[in-house]
This record gives structure tokens, C-alpha cells and sequence, in this order.
């Protein structure tokens, strides 16, 4: 070793008569860079401010020194670690303390030596070491939460000498735990809803109360400003915002899909069943805008049992701003909510396989009777020629046969549409509410534009369509008409917009609005409701529930200035 090498070695030297006598100092000086200490206080304060190669001291001085740099290390990792330590001494006097507890709030400190110097009065009552270590809290104005364990520090003879507390800041976990609690609470809220309430609604009354609850818990609880809930159409695939609040309308404009690909973050998730954190959505293909502005979103499945039957997607103008503590309050949330539709009676797609399972059920077990009726009337066709009275008697009955078969398989395979249908064959009825009125039906589904037509058509109505909202409202400013019956969600003109038109052209003109729980980004439904709207139909429904609507919305005409 070289002697450029070795100066650059530092020593620090504890002074002492024996080493200053021997010349040592001298030699050391011309091979090291010596830093001198006089006494043990200054060596460790030496050995705190920089690091050393080495530490020579008179073997009188090693043992304290040594003792002091082992509890100068320890303080050091005291120090580094992140819950708080102190020694409390009788009184509530600080003996000692880490970083932590050197740095915290003056009011911490108070109610730290306040709690320390009780339990030192309590422990020293209890004599021989017995005592367990002690856990309790201290809550600080503001809200702030620790928990402090505190034990003994003993002599050897027993007697009581300080108490060592432990400090940690559960401030974050306390608030999470108490927004779970917040959450399950209005979870709880959100579901139990009383059968008598729910009776005295319409379905779309029903999706306000449920949006109502919705937005008040996500605002209260989970402060969402900016999230929507979607529903799957299991028949369609398709995904169909039901409830949104503070996106923007443009967002819902998408075909969205239950598909992993190709219809964005929604799309997979309702698909996959795996809930999706896009912590930065300008560096995610998969992110389709939905707030103007967003940086971030979360989106969790709705399930009910092991079905995903819709999502919850929830956005941010910050980027980063959900972790997977938010993920998981999501997720929970996500399961009241399905809950809540499903005690509603909202999941559309429910009703739908309902209806279809009994209509199918209707056109099996009729079907095999039906067929023997035409089979049976035909043969007698055969044996009675010459006949012509019966013979047209038994053509009419197999006529008949034949429009039920047709009915029934249109019920089985048309949903809806076609159970109104089978009811609109049937022979035409006179009704002084409807007979001679003029109706406008507008909905771009031609099934359902035209199968109402045929039923009200049934009853003496002179109704004419509309394929779209645009088109309806050309016509409302044509002529006027008794009464109108528009869908809310149309290519060119919304519902609102034609019921606008309507009460424009006439104010006494009742309007019906029909919706599939379709999202209304302006609150149409409850404006109009506000200015003047008959009645809302929900897709499915029944003959008698269209005839019901038109007869109470005709029978009130004229009665709105």
C-alpha cells in the first residue's frame, strides 16, 4: 500500500496520556487523516456527523465508547423507521425520542406525555414486572388517529424506572375503515326499498329513485363526481347507460359491446368479469372518451350471483387518482347497485326471458291442440261436400286455427311485439275514448311503430308513423292530433323533442313517452313529466297497458291550457 493510498483513509483517535506519550499520534499523523475527539461526547458526535475507516482509543475508553456508538446505531435505526418511539420518564418528562416523535404536532406530544405519565402511575402500582404492555388511542382534533402501546422499563430490582411508548398513525386506516362502514350503510339503504313504495311506481319512477340513491351515495361516500352505470342486454350484447352524472352526452353516443376488444374499457370488462384501473387514459387504446378532460378511470362489473349484468364506470380529471383500495370500495358498491336493480325489477333483460319463457311455454303446450283442430276440420271438409253451410263454417274455424298458430309462434319468437300482434288480429272492438281519434306513433323500430298501429288501429284509431324524431316533429307541424306516443331514444329528434313540438302546436295534446331504460343524458322523461307528460310505457309491455295509458291520457285531453 502506498503511502498516497493510505492518506486518504480517515482515523478518528479518542486522546489519551497513554497514546500522546508514545509518539503514536506522530507516526499515525504521517500515514492517516486523523481527526482528534477529547473526550467520549465529542468522538460520537464525530462519528454522527461523517464516517470513519477506523477508531483507535486507550483500551480504559473502548467499552463506553463501543456501548455508545452501539446505542448511537440503534438511535439511528430508530430514527429511519416510520412508527414513533419515545422514553417517557414519571411525570410525562421526555426522556428520549425518535424522529418521528421530534417532528410531530405539539398537540400529539401533549396528549402522548398526558397518556404516558397514567400509565407509569398505573404500572408502577403493579410491582414485579407483571404488567402486559398496554394499548390504547389518541384521537386529535381534526381526526387525525394513533395508537400507542406503551410497556416497562425495570431495573433489576423491579422497580419502575420510564415507560417506552410505541406510536403509530393509523389516521389512514381508521378513515377506511370508517368509509366501509359509511359504505355498507348506504349500500344497505340503497337496497332496502319497501315493497309499498315500489308498487306505487312506474318503472321509470323506480330508475329516478335508484339513480337518486345512486348519485347521493356516490357523491356523500365515495365522491364520485363523474361515473355512469351501464346494464347488458344479454339478447343483444349490448351495453346501455341507464344512469349517468357528469359525463359528458357525446361519451354515450358509442355501440358499446360485451366484447374484449372494440368497444373500450366497458366492452372488456363486461365481458371479461375483471375489473380495469386505467391509471393514465391518453397512454390506454382501450379508453374511449367519456369526460371531457379525464386522465383517469376505473370501471368494476356489476354482478349478480356469478353473472356480469353490467358496469360501473367511474372517471377522473386527475391522472392517477384510483388505486386499489378505490378499486375494491367499487366493486363493493357495484354489488348494492346490482341488488337494487334487481329488488326494482329494472334489468330488463330479466323480463325479457321471463316473457319469453312463458310464451314459449303458452306455444308448446297450444301448438299440438291447434293442429289437431285444422287436421280434424279439414278431414270433415272432405266427408261433407255438398255441404256448403257447414263447409264454410268449418273453413272459418280453420281459418281461426291457423291466425292462433301464427299468433302464438309470433308470441314464442317476436317477444312483445308479437303478443300485441296476435292481440292486433283479433276482431276490431268500438271503445268512445279511442274510436275516431287521430294518433301519431313515432319510434324508429318498425315492429313496434307498426304493432301498435295495428292495436289501437283495432279499436277505431286513425294512427299514422313516424320512423324517427325528425320526421315526427314534420308532422306535428302539419296537422294536429289527439294524441301522440313517441320512444324517448330516436335517430335525428329525441322523444322530448317531438313531445316539445307537440305541446307546442297544441298544448292540450297528451303525449306518451315509451323508453327500454335507455339513458336520458338531459333528463328528458323528467322535465316533460314536469311540463305536462301523460305517462311513460316501459319496453316490454302489454296490450292491456297500451290501451290503458291511451284511454287515461284521452279521457284528461284538453285539460292542460
Amino acid at each position: 500500500m502506498t503511502t498516497t493510498q493510505t492518506k486518504a483513509r480517515k482515523l478518528l483517535i479518542l486522546r489519551g496520556p497513554a497514546l500522546e506519550a508514545q509518539g503514536i499520534l506522530e507516526l499515525l499523523g504521517e500515514q492517516f487523516d486523523l481527526r482528534m475527539a477529547c473526550d467520549l461526547e465529542e468522538a460520537l458526535a464525530a462519528m454522527r456527523a461523517e464516517p470513519f475507516d477506523a477508531v483507535l482509543a486507550e483500551t480504559a475508553d473502548f467499552l463506553p465508547l463501543e456501548r455508545g456508538a452501539v446505542t448511537q446505531q440503534a438511535a439511528a435505526i430508530l430514527d429511519t423507521v416510520g412508527d414513533g418511539v419515545c422514553i417517557v420518564g414519571q411525570g410525562g418528562q421526555l426522556a428520549w425520542a425518535n424522529r418521528r416523535i421530534r417532528e410531530a404536532p405539539a398537540a400529539l406530544l401533549a396528549e402522548l406525555r398526558h397518556l404516558c405519565a397514567s400509565v407509569f402511575e398505573d404500572l408502577a402500582l403493579r410491582p414485579g414486572g407483571g404488567a402486559p404492555a398496554r394499548r390504547s388511542s389518541l384521537t386529535l382534533e381534526g381526526g387525525d388517529y394513533y395508537e400507542v402501546f406503551c410497556s416497562p422499563i425495570r431495573d433489576r430490582e423491579g422497580l419502575l424506572r420510564q415507560v417506552v411508548a410505541v406510536v403509530v398513525n393509523a389516521t389512514h386506516q381508521r378513515r377506511q375503515q370508517q368509509k366501509l362502514n359509511a359504505l355498507d350503510r348506504a349500500g344497505r339503504e340503497l337496497a332496502s326499498l319497501e315493497r309499498s313504495t315500489i308498487a306505487r311506481c312506474d318503472a321509470h319512477q323506480r330508475l329516478q329513485l335508484l339513480a337518486q340513491r345512486i348519485i347521493g351515495c356516490s357523491r356523500e361516500v365515495l365522491h364520485y363526481q363523474h361515473f355512469a352505470v351501464l346494464l347488458l342486454n344479454e339478447q343483444t350484447n349490448r351495453l346501455e347507460v341507464v344512469i349517468a352524472e357528469g359525463l359528458d352526452e357525446e361519451a354515450w353516443k358509442y355501440e358499446l359491446l360485451a366484447s374484449p376488444e372494440g368497444s373500450g374499457i366497458c366492452g372488456y370488462v363486461a365481458a371479461t368479469g375483471r375489473s380495469y384501473i386505467c391509471p393514465d387514459v391518453r397512454q390506454d387504446k382501450r379508453y374511449l372518451p367519456g369526460l371531457r378532460g379525464a386522465r383517469s378511470s376505473l370501471t368494476v362489473p356489476l354482478r349478480m350471483l356469478d353473472r356480469v349484468i353490467g358496469v360501473l364506470n367511474v372517471e377522473s380529471d386527475q391522472a392517477r387518482a384510483f388505486g386499489e383500495e378505490d378499486r375494491q370500495f367499487a366493486e363493493i358498491f357495484a354489488n348494492y347497485v346490482a341488488v337494487a336493480m334487481n329488488v326494482l325489477n329494472l334489468l330488463a333483460t330479466e323480463r325479457h326471458a321471463t316473457h319469453t319463457e312463458i310464451s314459449g311455454s303458452i306455444s308448446a303446450a297450444l301448438a299440438g291442440p291447434i293442429n289437431d283442430i285444422i287436421t280434424a276440420a279439414s278431414e270433415l271438409m272432405e266427408e261433407y261436400i255438398g255441404h256448403d253451410e257447414l263447409r264454410k263454417g268449418l273453413g272459418e274455424i280453420i281459418d281461426r286455427a291457423t291466425r292462433a298458430r301464427q299468433s302464438l309462434r309470433q308470441l314464442s319468437h317476436a317477444g312483445v311485439a308479437g303478443a300485441m300482434g296476435a292481440a292486433a288480429t283479433a276482431e276490431p272492438k268500438t271503445d268512445p275514448l279511442l274510436s275516431g281519434r287521430r294518433v301519431l306513433v313515432a319510434d324508429d323500430e318498425e315492429a313496434m311503430r307498426e304493432t301498435i298501429r295495428d292495436v289501437l288501429g283495432r279499436y277505431g284509431c286513425r294512427v299514422e308513423l313516424a320512423s324517427n324524431g325528425q320526421e315526427a316533429v314534420e308532422l306535428l307541424g302539419q296537422r294536429d292530433y289527439d294524441l301522440v306516443i313517441s320512444d324517448i331514444k330516436m335517430p335525428r329528434a329525441s322523444g322530448y323533442q317531438v313531445f316539445a313540438a307537440a305541446k307546442s302546436r297544441r298544448p292540450g295534446t297528451p303525449v306518451v313517452l315509451i323508453t327500454a331504460f335507455g339513458y336520458d343524458p338531459k333528463h328528458a322523461i323528467f322535465q316533460a313529466r314536469q311540463e305536462g307528460l301523460e305517462a311513460v310505457l316501459l319496453k316490454p309491455f302489454k296490450v292491456d297497458r297500451l290501451l290503458e295509458v291511451c284511454r287515461t291520457a284521452l279521457s284528461g285531453a284538453g285539460k292542460t291550457p
